[in-house]
């Protein structure tokens, strides 16, 4: 059974649209909001755009993440000490969409919207500029909710399938999902591996025959061969925790100074860019 409602349109109907006759895949890098501020995560969005990302998931940061490895959890740490704050989110998204052409998704844990209120939170990110959400934890039989105020908002919600979700249920959520479907390579936490897990690609192309939505991958994708063996048969990829790393350095004293600050962007702008002529 194919998704019912056809591909959302939109920002990321728009892209996909324009990646499918160009003949490239997507890149989706994943960065985390306010690591270690939100102007430097300014920065670093306009640097992402420069680079050719296709769009870019913008973690939340949250004390109890759920999926995230040790590199995530840290930088959602530096950004919580650092005075990050939902309201700080949706102005970082306002100003960012002013200045890039890459959608920007919100990947968000379903507490965060729920306890501000799922109209409400959709109704900021919509005022914002967002794409659309990533919700990790959003149980399928408790989403009606919030899937209908992100349709009728316009909004992609985008849902996660793992390798170890079981096959009718992973049907579901693929016939579910708006935007694209993110496609969890491993099981465990995010992190950069060395190699793709076996039976990805086949798992990828079972999804393909479940959904017209595209398909991305994540969790453990960080160089241009792996981004490379993604895009064969996916729609895309997405990279976090090598990107996340790298941010790491803008923490750092060593790098305090605005020529060394500098240079990290420039670094994280040329990986980036790599990554980007992987998929085609």
């Amino acid at each position: 059974m194919k998704t019912e409602d056809g591909p959302l349109e939109g920002p990321l109907g728009k892209l996909f649209a324009d990646l499918k006759r160009e003949g490239r895949k997507a890149l989706a890098p994943f960065v985390t909001a306010g690591d270690p501020n939100c102007e430097k995560t300014l920065e670093v969005l306009e640097a992402l755009d420069r680079a050719g990302a296709s769009l870019c998931e913008l973690g939340v940061p949250y004390s109890d993440p759920i999926a995230d490895g040790a590199v995530i959890q840290s930088s959602y740490t530096r950004a919580l000490a650092a005075g990050f704050t939902l309201e700080k989110l949706f102005d970082l998204v306002r100003r960012a969409s002013a200045r890039v052409k890459m959608p920007i998704l919100a990947m968000v844990s379903y507490s965060i919207i729920y306890r501000r209120g799922i109209d409400r939170f959709v109704a900021d990110a919509k005022a914002c500029g967002m794409a659309g959400l990533v919700v990790p934890d959003l149980p399928l039989e408790e989403s009606d909710q919030l899937d209908q105020a992100c349709r009728t908002a316009g909004l992609a919600l985008v849902r996660l399938v793992t390798p170890t979700t079981p096959p009718a249920r992973a049907e579901e959520i693929a016939r579910r999902s708006t935007g694209f479907l993110y496609c969890v390579s491993v099981a465990g936490v995010t992190g950069a591996r060395t190699d793709l897990p076996a039976g990805l690609l086949e798992r990828i192309e079972w999804l393909r025959t479940k959904t017209d939505v595209p398909i991305l991958v994540g969790f453990g994708i960080s160089t241009p061969e792996q981004v490379k063996a993604v895009a064969a048969v996916a729609d895309g990829a997405i990279v976090g925790s090598a990107l996340v790393r790298h941010l790491e350095g803008f923490s750092a004293p060593q790098h305090a100074a605005p020529a060394a600050q500098g240079t990290l962007l420039k670094n994280l702008e040329e990986t980036v860019g790599r990554l980007a002529a992987a998929t085609g």
